[in-house]
């Protein structure tokens, strides 16, 4: 098992395909985990993968896709009582 973060994203996040973006992003790094909207206008994601494959989501979260304004990203590591399930995966809004 890997290092597990929750993550979220402000700014304009909504509506520009940052979900699909994160879920591409994901995918290339080989990390598991699920992203989802959040009422609030922000989106937010948990992710698992090695603390470089999860560096590099980072990085990604922090430059967004090109329709998208990302103002900040917060992060932080959390305890993984049991694995995330293999892949990633969009969620609906929470």
């Amino acid at each position: 098992m890997g290092e597990r973060r929750r993550f979220r994203v402000y700014g304009e996040v909504q509506g520009v395909g940052f979900r699909a973006f994160v879920w591409r992003e994901a995918r290339r790094l080989d990390v598991d985990g699920w992203v989802r909207n959040r009422f609030d206008g922000s989106v937010e994601l948990l992710a698992e993968g090695s603390p470089r494959q999860l560096d590099d989501l980072a990085a990604a979260l922090a430059a967004g896709p090109r329709m998208a304004r990302v103002d900040r990203v917060e992060s932080g590591v959390e305890a993984a009582s049991e694995r995330v399930a293999a892949g990633f995966t969009v969620l609906g809004d929470a």
